[in-house]
């Protein structure tokens, strides 16, 4: 099978395609036959070599991907060669062929494009496990989300409309802001020209929000707590803006306020497959009356891969990259 590997850390220039064996599935394991992979942050973050990953893992990037159940491996029940399916990886995605144990596939719904659903398993799985799971959004609630326009963002948006909540969002442009309000969010904020701190206080009439869904971290620490309602959370999912910072605790405590970081690569198989079943279960009904739908930028070839990472790296993406072997 082609694969995309990485020759050594660096620059998307890193980025090759090779042969290797076609993996064989596993007890408790599905061979995918890949239609689309996702492209996300953390594949970046792989290739420069600050994000590798986890113990037992394929050493290609690669979190996310469609396609046609190939394969079963021993113990597979519930599952057919040929079904349309997606699932949530790893690593290893960027490939034609991809093996991935049963309990993180989902089913592609009939009336969804087989490629675009490669775009859902990364980015619904954290807007879920971000918003419901660590940050308790409840109906009524507003949460601000940073970085409204990526892949996490344009789902995490479209999520806390479903569950009741109130939208505020952040996104470089006019063009960008007006398709993160088409998306459901009541205010959004252009980070480039606006305070999003001061806009959420007005908006909300001076109490602040109610959870904020962060990707910057570090660089946004104490803007996020002074957004912050009393008792409110900052979930914390990214570190675009860097990992370390200064941390007011007179704010924290005056906020009454959580910080809660999570991730979800590194999480043990069992408690992938209890998010993958509730994402099944909550979300994907969401899916079939309408209100959510995958938000794709670009379709690219699988070998433009370094491509994919420059266009996404350029800040000019909204929503997710997708490779297509």
């Amino acid at each position: 099978m082609r694969v995309v590997t990485i020759s050594t850390p660096g620059g998307p220039d890193v980025l090759v395609e090779s042969e290797l064996p076609d993996p064989v599935p596993r007890t408790g394991e599905v061979l995918i036959d890949v239609a689309a992979a996702g492209v996300n942050r953390a594949d970046i973050l792989q290739r420069q070599g600050r994000y590798p990953p986890p113990p037992g893992a394929p050493t290609w990037p690669g979190l996310e991907v469609s396609g046609t159940v190939g394969a079963l491996g021993p113990g597979v029940s519930g599952w057919s060669v040929g079904d349309r399916v997606c699932a949530l990886l790893s690593g290893g995605g960027y490939a034609d062929r991809v093996a991935v144990p049963a309990s993180q596939l989902l089913p592609v719904p009939p009336g969804l494009d087989l490629v675009d659903a490669a775009a859902l398993p990364e980015a619904v799985c954290t807007g879920w496990s971000s918003l419901v799971d660590a940050g308790r959004l409840s109906p009524d609630e507003w949460v601000l989300v940073q970085g409204g326009s990526g892949g996490v963002g344009t789902v995490a948006i479209q999520l806390a409309v479903a569950l009741g909540a109130r939208v505020a969002a952040t996104a470089g442009g006019p063009e960008r802001t007006a398709r993160c309000t088409e998306l459901g969010a009541e205010l959004v904020i252009d980070h480039r020209t606006e305070d999003f701190t001061r806009a959420v206080i007005d908006a909300t009439d001076g109490r602040g929000v109610d959870v904020v869904l962060d990707v910057l971290g570090a660089g946004a620490l104490t803007a996020n707590l002074e957004a912050l309602a009393p008792g409110g959370r900052l979930v914390v999912i990214g570190m675009q803006r860097g990992r370390d910072a200064e941390l007011d605790l007179g704010l924290l405590l005056a906020r009454r306020a959580s910080i809660i970081g999570t991730v979800l690569r590194s999480r043990p198989a069992q408690e992938k497959a209890a998010l993958v079943a509730a994402v099944h279960t909550h979300v994907w009904p969401m899916l079939d009356d309408g209100r959510l739908l995958p938000v794709v930028h670009a379709r690219l070839p699988l070998g433009r891969a370094g491509e994919a990472h420059e266009l996404l790296d350029s800040g000019q993406v909204f929503g997710k990259v997708l490779l297509v072997p």
